[in-house]
């Protein structure tokens, strides 16, 4: 059986969150680096292997004053946590081209399962003769739970952020290389 790596085409991928601000609209943000690996068993995704990481340090949300805040010790404490990472742990098919990819995620230096809900969009070959796989990928987890425990009370009830963060991205992969196991 033939082992394929595949790596993240940058240009191409997304890696992005929103949670809830005021309780009434999403506020929505992504790492601006970040690198994945991926193995697999030729192009049968079912079983593959990922690893993700982040650099917490390129958090991006549009506005630079909340990004300079979502790198303190309110939220990511980036000098002391400097990155995020995800290992895949096993892939179930769920539907067609759906499947739930479970994991661990380290934030703020604690490791948590998560489960998240992929959607697998097929394999294409690019002008170039290269092939490439794309993803969308989503997920909730609930960020108290990484010690992200900022928060403010308003008012007329409620909160200032939701505990809940929905993950929201499309990554694209790029086939590198093909060994075949003796």
């Amino acid at each position: 059986m033939a082992t394929t790596k595949w790596i993240l085409d940058p240009a191409h991928s997304v890696l992005g969150f929103r949670i809830k601000h005021l309780m009434i609209s999403s506020v929505s943000g992504a790492f601006k680096n970040f690198r994945a690996e991926v193995k697999t068993n030729e192009t049968d995704f079912s079983s593959a292997q990922i690893d993700l990481t982040a650099e917490m340090e390129s958090v991006y949300t549009n506005n630079e004053q909340r990004d300079a805040h979502l790198r303190e010790s309110d939220f990511f404490e980036v000098k002391k946590y400097p990155e995020l990472k995800f290992r895949s742990t096993k892939i179930e098919k769920a539907g067609n081209d759906t499947f739930a990819l479970y994991g661990d995620l380290t934030l703020k230096g604690i490791t948590k399962p998560v489960t998240l809900h992929v959607e697998y969009n097929r394999v294409a070959k690019d002008p170039w003769g290269g092939e490439r796989a794309g993803f969308v990928i989503t997920g909730k987890i609930n960020r108290s739970e990484w010690g992200i425990n900022f928060n403010g009370v308003l008012e007329k009830g409620g909160v200032l952020l939701s505990d809940e963060v929905r993950i929201d991205s499309e990554l694209q992969l790029v086939k590198q290389t093909v060994t075949v196991a003796a």
